[in-house]
């Protein structure tokens, strides 16, 4: 493959917005896996949260598919297919990341536990604020300007 054409399958999978309009694969090779990969996000994606019991499965799903996204977009980059593989692979990891995104936009059923963890980073936050604001440092003592 020619540098220029390397150059250009990059730029399209790293583009901005490149997952608008993109079809999740039907089924595709995840780590030696074949999965149905459109089902699995369209079968979760249908609750639109996280059961407690699917957690796992979600988050390794997710962290399989973000390996082998690396790996296909390695192959590309490390110039190590022909362009015609090269495209291949880019419509593939356009096909991921929509699959991604779908599952990254999914929020956890434990909303009680959601909101205590947003009210103490919000204490965390006042409390850095306000140490900020009378000048003093965790030791209590006056900080120096």
């Amino acid at each position: 493959m020619k540098e220029f054409e390397r150059k250009r399958l990059l730029e399209r999978v790293n583009r901005e917005g490149a997952t608008v309009g993109a079809d999740i694969p039907d089924r595709i090779d995840v780590q030696g896996e074949e999965i149905d990969l459109r089902q699995f996000v369209f079968e979760i994606k249908r609750r639109d949260t996280i059961p407690p019991g699917e957690k796992e499965r979600v988050d390794t799903a997710k962290k399989n598919l973000r390996r082998e996204r690396l790996q296909r977009f390695q192959k590309i980059e490390n110039n190590q297919v022909s362009y015609e593989e090269g495209e291949k692979l880019v419509e593939s990891i356009i096909g991921i990341d929509r699959a991604l995104n779908a599952l990254e936009s999914l929020r956890p059923t434990d909303l009680n536990q959601e909101a205590e963890l947003q009210e103490a980073a919000d204490k965390k936050r006042w409390m850095n604020f306000l140490r900020q604001a009378l000048g003093r440092d965790d030791s209590g003592g006056r900080m120096r300007r």
